[in-house]
C-alpha cells in the first residue's frame, strides 16, 4: 500500500493511499464519511477485485489530512478536492466512485460542479448511507418532542465545536464508544468496529467537523443527480440508520430510477463495517464490467501505459 500527501491548490495537504496496478483500466475511488477517514474502508478491501486500482484519501479536517481553514469546510470544497485529486492521481482511465455519508454528498457535488469530468470518466457510482437533501430535518430516529430536542442539541454541539480551539474532538474515549454505538450502528455492532470508528472520530479536527456539519445541513443536490442518471449505480442503506434515514436513500432512488436499491434490515449508518462483504460485492459488481471492457479492448490509460517493447 502506497501512502503520500497530495496538496490542493489552496495549500491543504491530504493523506492519500493507493493500491492495485497503476495502469488498471478502472480505478475505484472510495470517499469517506463525516468525522471518519480512509480507514473506514479497511473491512471491504480484501473482497475487492485485485485487478482494479483502489484510491482512498482523508478529507481535509479528517484523519491524517490538514484542517479545513478559511471557510473551506464545505461539501462544495470537498468536491473540488476530489476533482483535483483525480486529475493528479488518476489522469486517465475510467472511474467508479463510492461515497459513504458525506462522501456520497461529495460525489453529488462533484456531479454538480464538475459535470464534464463525471460525464466523460465516471463508469459507475455507489451511494452508501447518504442523503441528497433535508439533513437539517433529521431527528436521530426520535419522534415528536424528543426528535425536536435532539435536533436542537445537535446544532448546539455544532456551535460549540466551531468555537473549540484544540485539534481533536473533546469526547472522552470512555464515552465515545457507547455514544457512537447508539448513534451510528444498527442492531448488532462488533466491539472492534465501534472502537475503529471511535478512533476515527477522535482524530477529526473539531472546527472542520463543525463547518462540514453546517454545510451538510444546507446540502440539496437532487438536481445534480440528473448527471448520474444514465450511469450504473447502486444505493445502499440500513433501515436502522439514525443519521441518514432510509427515506433519504429512497429520495436518491427517486432521482436515479435505474439504480439498484439495497436495504439492509437491522443495519445502521456504518455499512462499511456492518455489511462489509455485501458492500464490497456490490462495488465489485460496478468495477468488474469496466475491467472486462478494458481487457477486451486491450487498452490502458494512455498517460500510465507501459512503453511498447522495441
Amino acid at each position: 500500500m502506497i501512502a503520500h500527501e497530495f496538496v490542493t491548490r489552496d495549500g491543504t495537504g491530504l493523506l492519500v493511499r493507493g493500491t492495485g496496478p497503476r495502469d488498471a483500466p478502472a480505478t475505484l475511488v472510495l470517499v469517506h464519511a463525516w468525522t471518519q477517514d480512509h480507514t473506514e474502508w479497511d473491512p471491504i478491501l480484501p473482497w475487492l477485485p485485485r485487478e482494479a486500482r483502489v484510491l482512498r484519501y482523508d478529507h481535509r479536517g479528517h484523519g491524517g489530512s490538514a484542517p479545513a481553514t478559511g471557510g473551506t469546510a464545505t461539501v462544495a470544497q470537498l468536491a473540488d478536492d476530489l476533482a483535483e485529486l483525480v486529475a493528479a492521481a488518476v489522469p486517465a482511465g475510467q472511474l467508479v466512485l463510492a461515497g459513504h455519508s458525506m462522501g456520497g454528498m461529495t460525489v453529488m457535488a462533484l456531479a454538480e460542479r464538475h459535470p464534464e469530468l463525471v460525464a466523460e470518466r465516471v463508469a459507475g457510482v455507489a451511494f452508501i448511507a447518504t442523503s441528497c437533501a433535508d439533513l437539517d430535518r433529521v431527528t436521530l430516529g426520535l419522534g415528536g418532542a424528543a426528535g425536536r430536542a435532539a435536533a436542537r442539541v445537535d446544532k448546539a454541539l455544532g456551535r460549540r465545536l466551531a468555537r473549540y480551539g484544540k485539534d481533536s474532538i473533546p469526547l472522552p474515549p470512555a464515552l465515545a464508544g457507547p455514544a457512537l454505538r447508539w448513534l451510528a450502528f444498527g442492531d448488532r455492532a462488533a466491539r472492534a468496529d465501534v472502537r475503529a470508528m471511535s478512533r476515527q472520530v477522535l482524530r477529526a479536527h473539531p472546527n472542520s467537523v463543525a463547518g462540514f456539519r453546517d454545510s451538510m445541513s444546507q446540502h440539496d443536490r437532487r438536481a445534480a443527480l440528473a448527471t448520474l442518471r444514465d450511469k450504473p449505480a447502486v444505493i445502499m442503506a440500513g433501515d436502522r440508520d439514525r443519521l441518514t434515514p432510509l427515506s433519504h436513500a429512497r429520495a436518491i432512488a427517486a432521482e436515479l430510477p435505474h439504480a439498484e436499491f439495497v436495504c439492509y434490515p437491522g443495519a445502521g449508518h456504518e455499512l462499511t463495517y456492518e455489511r462489509a462483504y455485501s458492500v464490497a460485492r456490490r462495488l465489485s459488481d460496478l468495477v468488474r464490467p469496466v475491467l472486462a471492457a478494458g481487457a477486451a479492448a486491450g487498452t490502458r490509460p494512455r498517460s500510465l501505459a507501459t512503453p511498447a517493447s522495441r
